[in-house]
């Protein structure tokens, strides 16, 4: 039997490359130079994709922010996790990727967004005594707020708050930049989770000045992701400076897809947009650059976020129970040499009662998947999802239902904690609620008052007259 050379062997990488794991919220699939956005330019996005493995078809954990964060951390579709929609907060029994990694020795830091810990409302500074801060999922460092957040960003460093001054995806790049810079000689993992192009908009009179023909709102939201994209070329730039570049595996998505009513379209031509279970709520950009062990291109090969920790396992070489399962993902390492014909496992989503399974070019979509409305789509011939062909392909509709009822009772299980030791949910869950309404947060409500990003949660609502 022929042995299959590793990625090490075929280009010099060693095993235990850096990591770090970027995303943006609410950019949608074709919000990027590199498809032609009539508009945006996205040079640095355009550069990494260019020198790394561009999927054309990424897909996110679920069409809004939380859940796709959890599937990051966990491999697992975010209904299993406890993180249903935005806001809720991850069980404390998952076994994260930041987690394994501090065990094989890495160094772990996350900058940005957070959304784990039950919190809403816009992205406020993580508290110290938080139990679901980014230290009880594995991280050792981090400077996070708990959603999202925007220029002249309020932070909070492990409990320490901090005002920062500038563009928000250039403050948190610049943060993450500081501190690989003083990690020492270990391997480091880093996650950075923008607050960009989330609302509210705000940019830059410089970065909103080639939109100036777009209202207000476009205006800002493009400039965003301007300086978003400037940002990218600011890491890329501090890796190669620091000599980092070549063996430090960049994974760049979005959380969801893309925005409605913004002209030019966020999407790309797609259906639907954020919070859908069409393409257009759950197809994003994905690029993974990894100049030591990925070889340029460009794959139409189907993956998920939820495929971020089986791969990452399979690349650093994490024990068999570094994850809980089962797992949802799978590992795309042989995929950063070779391309590989078909995916053996659909990737599944439920979020809100709807439900989808994508087996390649075949996606089942089910708009309230208990009361069995099923309805099958060929990407492959129809990329906006027209048509229903369950009625010409009544075998294939029937198998493809079958996998994800099968997998949805798993998911319920997951639910119930059978999943965990005992089988059952154990441990402090602080529920889904809004941080101003948070006891923890009172002696800090004065100040945050005085801070223009938090008005909307304090101001009085008018009563109606009656």
């Amino acid at each position: 039997m022929a042995v299959v050379p590793s990625i090490a062997q075929v280009s010099g990488a060693t095993s235990r490359p850096n990591i770090i794991l970027v995303m943006a919220d609410d950019q949608g699939w074709g919000q990027t130079g590199y498809y032609d956005h009539p508009i945006l330019k996205t040079p640095n996005l355009d550069a990494m994709a260019a020198n790394g493995l561009r999927f054309d078809r990424f897909y996110a954990g679920g069409p809004v922010c939380s859940p796709t964060r959890a599937s990051v951390l966990t491999g697992r579709s975010h209904d299993r996790t406890g993180v249903y929609s935005h806001g809720y907060p991850l069980h404390l029994q998952e076994k994260t990727l930041p987690q394994a990694l501090q065990m094989a020795g890495y160094s772990t830091a996350h900058f940005g967004k957070w959304h784990l810990n039950g919190l809403r409302g816009p992205g406020a500074p993580i508290l110290a005594s938080d139990t679901h801060s980014p230290t009880a999922f594995g991280y050792d460092e981090w400077l996070a707020v708990s959603n999202f957040f925007d220029r002249n960003p309020l932070l909070s460093r492990e409990g320490k708050f901090e005002d920062h001054k500038g563009d928000s995806s250039e403050v948190v790049v610049d943060e993450a930049l500081k501190h690989i810079k003083r990690r020492g000689d270990k391997p480091f993992f880093v996650s950075i989770w923008y607050g960009t192009p989330h609302s509210p908009f705000v940019a830059s009179a410089d970065d909103r000045a080639p939109f100036s023909k777009l209202n207000e709102t476009s205006q800002n939201h493009y400039g965003e992701l301007v300086a978003m994209d400037r940002s990218i070329g600011a890491l890329r730039k501090g890796l190669r400076d620091m000599k980092l570049a070549k063996n430090t595996l960049v994974w760049f998505c979005s959380d969801n897809g893309g925005l409605k009513n913004f002209g030019p379209e966020t999407v790309g031509g797609l259906r639907g947009f954020k919070g859908s279970i069409y393409e257009g709520g759950l197809r994003v950009p994905g690029i993974i650059e990894w100049p030591a062990g990925i070889k340029p291109r460009v794959t139409g090969y189907p993956a998920a976020v939820m495929d971020i920790f089986p791969t990452i396992a399979a690349v650093v070489g994490l024990p068999k129970d570094s994850m809980v399962k089962p797992i949802d993902g799978v590992s795309l390492k042989a995929l950063f040499t070779k391309e590989i014909a078909k995916r053996k496992k659909p990737i599944p989503f439920r979020y809100n009662g709807k439900g989808a399974l994508i087996d390649n070019d075949h996606k089942l979509i089910a708009e309230n998947y208990a009361k069995g409305q099923f309805v099958l789509y060929d990407l492959a011939n129809d990329f906006v999802e027209s048509k229903d062909i369950s009625g010409s392909k009544p075998e294939l509709a029937a198998r493809l239902r079958k996998k994800f009822e099968s997998w949805s009772a798993t998911v319920d299980a997951s639910n119930a904690g059978k999943d965990f030791p005992g089988g059952k949910l154990a441990g402090h869950d602080p529920g889904r609620r809004f941080w101003k309404d948070a006891p923890e947060y009172k002696p800090y409500l004065e100040q945050l008052k005085k801070r223009p990003e938090y008005e909307s949660q304090f101001k009085a609502r008018k009563k109606k007259k009656p």
